[in-house]
């Protein structure tokens, strides 16, 4: 354990960037305070207006609020923000190497903390291959499901020019409630019989609530 008298520079060059704590680390990228506020001290302020004071606070903060807090300007926002987003990423390529698709659990693991907070619907086509294994995936489009999946033939498509053997969607809810609408169902119905038709399966529609999740092949919605 370190002692609290050392900045967190000299603490990584003599115990390694773990033993920081989480406002060290933000304090290690904003770098400079104000005549009346330190690095740290500002650090802790940014974690103290996070609703569980936990460094993904930065992930849903937009720069611009991050610049209404003191010592934050324009620059270092920016700097936060693309620090989270260098974090959400590596966090992301991690869980892929992992990631079981056979498994809606993991699939809502990989795919939550980039979509449970985004304010509108939004659609992602997930590619796979023969043996579950992710080729690649894409957002289809952002709004309702219903106006996202209007286009089968784009959806189709991008199926074929990817190689994709077989497929599964995934969508948020910003109600929190991940419970399936009507259309949820209706949408999911025709794009499985359309799959069905040219030999891509539909494996799963998988829709992120707040903190749950709901598969309707698990649920009993999505037929064999």
């Amino acid at each position: 354990m370190h002692s609290h008298d050392m900045q967190p520079y000299e603490v990584v060059k003599s115990y390694g960037a773990e033993e920081l704590d989480d406002a060290e680390l933000l304090a290690v990228f904003i770098r400079t305070g104000t005549k009346e506020l330190n690095a740290l001290t500002i650090a802790n302020r940014i974690l103290d207006s996070f609703p569980e004071r936990n460094l993904l606070g930065l992930c849903h903060i937009p720069w611009k609020e991050l610049m209404k807090m003191p010592g934050i300007g324009e620059v270092k926002a920016i700097r936060l923000k693309c620090l989270a987003e260098l974090a959400r990423r590596i966090s992301k390529t991690e869980a892929k190497e992992g990631l079981d698709f056979h498994t809606p659990e993991t699939i809502w693991q990989y795919y939550k903390e980039s979509m449970r907070h985004e304010e509108r619907e939004q659609v992602i086509l997930v590619m796979l291959d023969q043996k579950c294994r992710l080729i690649s995936d894409a957002v289809l489009s952002i709004g309702t499901i219903r106006e996202s999946i209007v286009s089968p033939r784009e959806l189709f498509l991008m199926l074929l020019r990817e190689k994709t053997v077989q497929f599964i969607l995934v969508h948020n809810h910003p109600s929190g409630d991940s419970a399936p609408s009507k259309a949820d169902l209706e949408i999911t119905k025709r794009i499985q019989m359309l799959g069905a038709m040219m030999e891509l399966p539909l494996l799963d529609h998988i829709i992120i609530g707040d903190k749950t999740y709901c598969s309707l092949r698990e649920s009993g919605y999505l037929s064999a």
